[in-house]
């Protein structure tokens, strides 16, 4: 063997020794490039925003004297519906900041009780307090795979016309509310119905 293919050879081996320092490099500039682009990586995007919110027909959770929900009573309004179950431990730490939407009357809040147990509800809300409106039991979670329920908690914005303005994914904050959803409930009541 000559010197000549040796070179060329110990050169090939350097190369393909090389090649997953690239791949990793390349990979490093991806994610870091995701992370200083300053998106919110815990936005997830819904198919359902601009769509009429699914018909939904739900009882009432047993046991409370509140209405289930029924797609038509967001007609005319501006309607916000969480998403919650008892054994949800942020359903929990969001309970203060739905307790303080309550007071606003500008809009309707609205639950969807998610895989729950009628009792286990009841002593959620008898324990933290009521700020909904209405609320509709989906013991199964049917209802909640055609709204694009991912988990729990979410929060829907829906219009006057019946359409989702708005979908926020996980537990609202103080800070979320005052950034992300309330700009967005402004637009939905300027909106025309």
């Amino acid at each position: 063997m000559s010197l000549d293919a040796e070179a060329k050879r110990a050169g090939r081996r350097r190369l393909l020794l090389l090649i997953p320092l690239f791949v990793f490099l390349g990979l490093a500039a991806l994610f870091l490039t995701q992370l200083l682009s300053g998106r919110d990586i815990s936005a997830v995007p819904s198919a359902l925003i601009g769509q009429p919110a699914p018909r939904t027909s739900l009882p009432p959770v047993e046991g409370m004297n509140l209405p289930g929900l029924e797609s038509d009573a967001f007609a005319g309004k501006v309607t916000l519906l969480n998403v919650f179950a008892s054994w949800c431990v942020p359903c929990r730490d969001e309970h203060p900041v739905l307790m303080a939407l309550a007071q606003d009357k500008r809009y309707v809040l609205a639950a969807m009780n998610y895989k729950d147990k009628p009792e286990n509800a009841r002593r959620f809300l008898g324990d933290l307090g009521n700020p909904f409106q209405a609320i509709g039991s989906d013991e199964k979670g049917r209802t909640a795979i055609d709204w694009g329920v991912y988990g729990v908690p979410e929060t829907f914005l829906i219009g006057k016309d019946g359409k989702i303005a708005y979908k926020h994914v996980g537990p609202l904050t103080p800070d979320s509310v005052r950034t992300l959803l309330l700009p967005e409930v402004e637009k939905a009541l300027a909106a025309p119905g």
